[in-house]
């Protein structure tokens, strides 16, 4: 029950001093009070940094001597490449006569003139979707280059069905391993998948070349001698072997022949110079050091390119140096599991894919509608997808054409499994990491210290099947 006194009493009741009436605040508000502390701060991001699966699963070898020779056996088995052509107009394509060298047949061949009048003896030739080029079982009377389009390369199954034998696309040659054969017969059909552009070649100029150019005539015969030198089924020069034998018979003798003139891999390298000015470096280094942050970030970028490089180098960089032979183009476009299988199929022990980002979401497209799950493998605590056990690592230095395809790459990796190896040299004069350095290059007149930082590397596949590719894989989301 209240009395008079309780409902005055000023420790209850007391309502506290009435707010100004100009608005303003009675407290230090916190607009000011930052200007006496500190924030918390992040070091300086960078976005172009990604993950580097290739850096880091790859293993590397120390170059000591800062070039690496890999020694092979002698092949003798002439592998494909990949002709090239100029384009000046929709009905004036030619072959650029260099790249002629490129088919097995005229491998080594040098005199320019003679390349240079073959090459002015293609024909063009537009071709249909649905045309079939050629037959099995029919003579070869012309060699075909595809300029662009892909051809489906089929012969007819042990019970009477189509069996695909594989696809050819641009840069690829159909006949040409007929040249210095007397009546070659086709051993397999093709046909147009795509609308596409050949050029083509008829046999009896090839016969015209070969009486009229001695050199020409040399050279095809001495191609075909080296063809006829026994080989085991890598085209490596045979060691004679005896196996399941009786008694006590003469065995036959030989030995293993290498390569005269192996490949060497010198270290490239990929380096800059770092500026940082002294009144930075001096004065505001709390609570980061400039010049390390200024490095951190510069070594970040320096190894974002190293990536790129061992991937698109023209001189070591896999999709220029991974064997022609290695090679295989999707069936349909999209990769499929069918085309996932066939490239692990061609190499033992592969322990790695690596493809763009958009790629591996195409895959899985492609399995989504089989209705499979691909697998995942566990990578130093890392789960990652992957198919048939082995690892997909994402690459984005993989490149993207205009029209949207890329490429797929399997490894085999190791030295003891003869497989790619990156290369480096580690111990370098003022080492910050393995292969990469920072050189103090001194302070200029405008007070600016100067730091040389350079990263060496290369790669190498020690032999052509460590290493493939699946090309013109098509990463666009179709419209069903």
């Amino acid at each position: 029950m209240s009395t008079p006194d309780s409902a005055t009493d000023p420790a209850t009741d007391d309502p506290g001093p009435a707010p100004p009436a100009d608005g303003q605040l009675t407290s230090l508000s916190t607009q000011a009070a930052r200007r006496l502390t500190t924030t918390t701060k992040t070091r300086p991001q960078m976005q172009a940094i990604t993950s580097r699966w290739l850096l880091k699963t790859l293993p590397w070898v120390d170059v000591r001597g800062g070039t690496y020779r890999v020694n092979r056996r002698l092949t003798l088995r002439t592998g494909r490449g990949r002709v090239h052509f100029e384009h000046n107009g929709a009905d004036d394509i030619r072959v650029i006569p260099q790249t002629l060298t490129e088919l097995p047949v005229l491998r080594g061949y040098s005199d320019a003139e003679v390349l240079a009048e073959i090459a002015g003896r293609f024909q063009v030739r537009e071709v249909r979707a649905g045309e079939v080029l050629f037959e099995a079982g029919q003579p070869v009377t012309e060699i075909c280059l595809v300029v662009h389009g892909r051809f489906t390369r089929y012969a007819t199954g042990k019970y009477g069905d189509e069996a695909v034998t594989g696809v050819a696309t641009d840069g690829d040659q159909m006949g040409d391993e007929a040249i210095g054969r007397p009546d070659p017969l086709w051993l397999t059909s093709a046909r147009a998948d795509t609308a596409g552009v050949v050029l083509v070649l008829p046999r009896e100029a090839v016969r015209e070349f070969t009486d009229r150019v001695p050199s020409l005539a040399a050279h095809l015969r001495t191609y075909a001698e080296r063809q006829r030198l026994p080989t085991n089924r890598k085209g490596e020069a045979e060691l004679p072997l005896q196996a399941g034998h009786a008694g006590e018979p003469t065995l036959r003798g030989g030995y293993v022949d290498y390569e005269l003139s192996p490949r060497e891999y010198e270290l490239s390298l990929t380096q800059t110079v770092l500026r940082v000015h002294s009144r930075v470096a001096d004065l505001y280094n709390d609570p980061m050091n400039q010049t390390e942050e200024q490095l951190r970030l510069t070594v970040e970028e320096i190894r974002e390119r190293q990536e790129w490089e061992l991937v698109n180098n023209r001189e070591f960089g896999l999709l220029h140096n991974i064997d022609h032979g290695q090679r295989i183009s999707t069936f349909t476009g999209p990769p499929t599991p069918d085309d996932m299988d066939e490239l692990l199929a061609m190499r033992r022990k592969t322990r790695m894919f690596i493809a763009h980002p958009k790629a591996i979401a195409a895959f899985f497209r492609q399995c989504n509608r089989r209705g499979l799950v691909p697998g995942s493998a566990n990578v130093d605590g890392h789960e990652v997808p992957a198919w048939r056990g082995v690892p997909i690592f994402p690459c984005g230095k993989i490149p993207v054409s205009p029209q949207h395809t890329t490429s797929i790459i399997a490894l085999r990796t190791g030295e003891a499994d003869q497989g790619v190896v990156g290369l480096y040299q580690t111990g370098i004069p003022e080492e910050y990491q393995p292969g990469l350095n920072v050189r103090f290059m001194g302070v200029d007149t405008a007070a600016i210290v100067n730091y040389l930082v350079t990263a060496y590397y290369s790669l190498a596949v020690l032999v052509p099947d460590a290493a493939g590719i699946l090309e013109n894989v098509q990463i666009g989301r179709s419209a069903d």
